[in-house]
């Protein structure tokens, strides 16, 4: 039976939330649903429809019955992600569960960790999750909690630029007792044992995958809600939250030089829509740009775009990226994380220098001009995605993780 700690049937953007409320959590143990099962705790700054929290719905939904699970977003009312969770598994939505934000104290931090007590693991996520960590070091003993596993994806924009070396001297201290630390990426890797100064054996680099052969089938014309592709267009696309990190008025900008049978396709959902619209509209480029908002299963859409773009000030292994390679996608993007490493060889010089506009849009124009070159590199991603970046490689390197971290070895 699903379970909601909300009162609200409906979150932001008119997403359709869980219904039913649930009675406040009593430590010590939480019950699965479904008998003796291991029960996980997620915590996330928010669970909107972005790229780790959409991994972990496909690591839920692949461990199927096997596992119960609470999760619990710092943003109440963004958790588009749990719409896609199969009715199957047991879930349960938390409201009740302390504030994942907020000054450090001592209070604070025994709060967190009382209510991490009586699941089998608790999962963290990036560094808005990292108090919740630093109260499980603290207070791991005294409420006798659960492992940890703390996953990190990237940076924000107020990290970007300039290391802060409060957060990194907190990391080292919070991640003191942690079970494992993962990583998707080398970049992030490194940053990690010699940053944080993690122990070689807590860091677990594990890249993410999808099923590459989802998205190997050619899509209608009208599988992306609200827009149609026209049989005399070709389309740039992304998928990205509108974020400021992902600075989409530099791709606008990129774009508009491209002739007027190409047309800009951006799938996702945030608060940069406005600015990613007046910056078209200053250009003259509006009536070629295309918001539909977040669209679930891209391998039903991802097919129609001709070229994939990426303009971020900040990336580490973008799951977006791994989806158009399996489509057989040529790439434009700048060189941030560990996107020239991903790409197949011959994508590479395509990989912009980060942070310069006229180089990412020479990309952009030399892939729009050459369609032969577009379907020699996307075959060449396809090849790449399939050996290096299938689902069925991330989701046993999670299981065995998870299941040795819980000391369920043969957990399945």
């Amino acid at each position: 039976m699903r379970k909601s700690g909300g009162n609200s049937p409906r979150g932001k953007n008119g997403t359709r939330g869980r219904r039913g409320a649930v009675p406040k959590a009593k430590a010590p143990r939480q019950e699965s649903a479904r008998g003796n099962i291991p029960h996980i705790l997620h915590l996330h700054s928010t669970f909107a429809a972005g790229g780790k929290e959409l991994r972990d719905v496909r690591l839920i939904n692949a461990f199927g019955q096997a596992a119960a699970h609470t999760i619990v977003s710092g943003v109440p009312d963004r958790r588009e992600a749990a719409q896609q969770i199969s009715p199957r598994i047991a879930l349960r939505l938390r409201d009740d569960f302390p504030a994942l934000k907020g000054r450090p104290t001592l209070g604070r931090l025994k709060q967190l960790a009382r209510a991490m007590a009586g699941y089998d693991l608790v999962l963290t996520f990036n560094w808005g999750a990292m108090d919740a960590v630093m109260a499980h070091t603290l207070f791991s003993d005294a409420f006798s909690l659960p492992p940890l596993i703390h996953h990190e994806d990237g940076f924000n924009e107020d990290e970007r630029r300039k290391p802060k070396r409060l957060r990194n001297w907190y990391r080292k201290i919070a991640l003191a007792r942690s079970s494992g630390l993962v990583v998707p990426s080398e970049v992030l890797e490194e940053i990690a044992l010699d940053v944080w100064d993690q122990p070689l054996g807590r860091v677990k680099r594990i890249a993410n995958g999808i099923d590459v052969s989802a998205f190997g089938k050619l899509p209608r014309r009208d599988a992306l809600r609200g827009v149609i592709k026209r049989a005399d267009e070709k389309w740039v696309g992304t998928l990205a939250g509108l974020r400021a990190v992902k600075n989409l008025p530099r791709l606008v900008r990129a774009f508009a030089a491209l002739p007027e049978e190409w047309q800009l396709v951006i799938v996702g959902d945030g608060d940069e829509r406005e600015r990613i619209a007046e910056e078209a509209d200053r250009l003259n480029v509006g009536h070629r740009l295309h918001m539909p908002g977040f669209v679930a299963d891209p391998a039903r859409y991802i097919g129609l775009f001709d070229i994939f773009a990426l303009s971020s000030d900040s990336e580490q292994f973008p799951i977006s990226v791994v989806e158009a390679m399996a489509a057989g996608l040529p790439v434009a993007a700048p060189a941030v994380g560990d996107l020239p490493h991903m790409v197949a060889d011959a994508n590479v010089p395509f990989i912009a220098v980060a942070d310069d506009d006229d180089a990412l849009a020479a990309s952009l124009t030399k892939l729009a001009g050459d369609e032969e070159l577009r379907a020699g590199i996307g075959a060449a991603n396809r090849q790449r995605a399939a050996a290096e970046y299938d689902e069925a490689q991330m989701i046993a390197a999670y299981r065995r993780l998870y299941g040795s971290a819980m000391g369920r070895k043969d957990w399945s």
